[in-house]
């Protein structure tokens, strides 16, 4: 009898001993279950779906501790533990790459550390367009615009009137004035090619006198047949030491843009008045494009000696001042 007791104490035991240890292993899985949705729910979620991205700078030497908190702190991660955990586990934690960085609140922790981890930074570069026919102090504003240089950087650099070729740049926020004129001014040789200077100094021309002239032309009229006409009026005009009187350079001298110009606007005591000053200006008068150079090196010489811009834009040419005059009334008054 005591051993039949014995026994069905041990089963009994033995039943305790099973229902323990799967309550244990059942508590165990439902915390490890919960645990692990609620740390992929915190690795997962964002702090916000409906935030604008905000600028986020890694200095180079901020460490995980220090990147995790600053993300907590600016409001991008919901909490800078889970962060720290998550890169730690992933081996990331020193690899993270300085830079500045567009994160929103609206991306998982996993999806920031990547970021973080290809250095997928903001783009240093600024893509800008130079117009044709800009001259020195609009290019300066237009750097300045874009937060390349400082206001007036560039504009007193008088030499380089005529040779920073206009076309479009991608410039990188850590360029100095130096490297950007470069740029600039290589893109100015390259397409001043070869062919093109052989046959300026076939002509026995300067390339300083062919950008000069270019300067004009290009503020003179914009069509390129037009142009090289053009081209021909003033290399004539050149050719009998007669003023150029071109309405481009008084608007340099006066640093104002007119439909048309006073009879005492042709009067200002500048070097630059081709009204009152026989010869090219002492410089160019903005930087031309490809087109006004070429057209400067290939003029169409013709029996003209003047010409005017119609408000249409259509130009005008004439053989005769009293011609030319004609115009003037006809299109002008």
């Amino acid at each position: 009898m005591e051993k039949k007791k014995q026994k069905k104490i041990k089963i009994n035991n033995k039943k305790r001993f099973i229902l323990v240890f799967s309550s244990l292993f059942l508590i165990f899985l439902i915390l490890s279950l919960s645990s692990y949705y609620f740390i992929k729910y915190q690795i997962n979620s964002s702090l916000n779906n409906n935030s604008a991205e905000k600028v986020f700078i890694i200095e180079k030497g901020d460490g995980l501790k220090a990147i995790a908190t600053n993300l907590e702190k600016d409001g991008i991660i919901k909490n800078s533990t889970w962060f720290t955990a998550y890169v730690f586990y992933k081996g990331l934690a020193g690899n993270l790459q300085a830079g500045e960085y567009s994160l929103s609140p609206n991306l998982n922790i996993i999806q920031i550390s990547e970021k973080i981890f290809e250095g997928d930074t903001i783009s240093k570069d600024i893509k800008i367009t130079i117009p044709e026919g800009f001259n020195l102090k609009q290019i300066d504003a237009r750097l300045t615009e874009k937060g390349l240089i400082e206001a007036g950087e560039l504009a007193t650099q008088s030499n380089l009137e005529g040779y920073l070729f206009p076309d479009t740049y991608q410039f990188n926020k850590k360029m100095n004035l130096d490297e950007i004129i470069k740029i600039m001014k290589d893109n100015f040789n390259n397409k001043l090619d070869v062919d093109l200077i052989n046959e300026i100094q076939r002509q026995n021309k300067t390339i300083r006198e062919i950008i000069i002239m270019a300067s004009l032309i290009e503020k003179e009229v914009s069509l390129y047949d037009d142009r090289r006409i053009v081209s021909g009026v003033f290399w004539n005009r050149l050719s009998i030491n007669y003023p150029l009187q071109s309405c481009a350079t008084i608007a340099y001298a006066l640093e104002k843009d007119k439909w048309i110009y006073s009879v005492e606007d042709t009067k200002i005591d500048s070097p630059y008045n081709t009204y009152k000053n026989t010869g090219l200006p002492p410089g160019p008068i903005c930087n031309p494009g490809l087109l006004a150079i070429k057209s400067a090196i290939y003029p169409q010489y013709t029996d003209y000696y003047f010409f005017l811009s119609k408000p249409t834009g259509e130009t005008v040419f004439s053989k005769t001042f009293e011609d030319h005059q004609a115009n003037i009334v006809e299109y002008l008054q």
